[in-house]
């Protein structure tokens, strides 16, 4: 029997649901080894700050002042932006039907992820995220972060929505438990097949 809940509202994470993760472990490895950075002693400053700047409490130069130019370098900060936000890739099939089912049910639309500011700024108007998001509420902004409940809250808050008219899609299974401890339904994002056919089940069908 389908479980039809009427969503009006789309809650999605944008890193590993419509594009690529912004700066994940993957990433930091490729610009260690482009630029001839000691990858672990990265990583170990990266651990130290992260969490800091996607707070929005730090800036994206501090975090690299910190992280990669702590000593020298034969690169420019500018460089090594340009080659970190370059591997930020779009998942055309999933933000195609995005697009289609806001379009066709009229969904009220929010991002709930965890990215810093530059970054953040960087992936919505490169992909246009705008044209298809309502609202970020994203953890640079509003200085929380997944896992914490309180950003889900301030999501719940701010789109007005009930929460059984809500869906939530992400690919932590982590944050999907959270989302769902709310009250929040969910979709575990694997794959664009796989999601797809969920969405079906919630009554969304592009």
């Amino acid at each position: 029997m389908e479980r039809q809940k009427h969503i009006t509202t789309l809650f999605l994470d944008i890193g590993g649901v419509l594009l690529s993760d912004g700066w994940d472990r993957n990433a930091r490895k490729d610009a260690s080894a482009h630029f001839h950075i000691d990858h672990l002693a990265m990583e170990e400053r990266h651990h130290i700050n992260f969490s800091t700047y996607e707070l929005g409490k730090l800036s994206l130069n501090d975090y690299l002042a910190s992280v990669v130019f702590n000593e020298g370098r034969d690169f420019s900060t500018t460089a090594f932006k340009k080659f970190m936000f370059s591997q930020s890739k779009p998942l055309p099939n999933m933000l195609k039907l995005i697009r289609l089912l806001k379009k066709k049910y009229q969904l009220k639309i929010a991002a709930v992820s965890n990215e810093g500011r530059e970054l953040n700024q960087y992936r919505i108007h490169k992909f246009r995220l705008d044209d298809i998001i309502d609202t970020f509420i994203s953890s640079c902004f509003v200085h929380l972060s997944k896992p914490d409940l309180d950003l889900f809250r301030l999501a719940i808050d701010t789109m007005q929505s009930p929460v059984s008219k809500i869906l939530y899609i992400e690919n932590q299974p982590i944050f999907v438990a959270n989302a769902a401890a709310l009250g929040i339904s969910t979709i575990l994002h694997r794959d664009y097949d796989t999601t797809l056919a969920q969405l079906s089940i919630f009554g969304l069908k592009p």
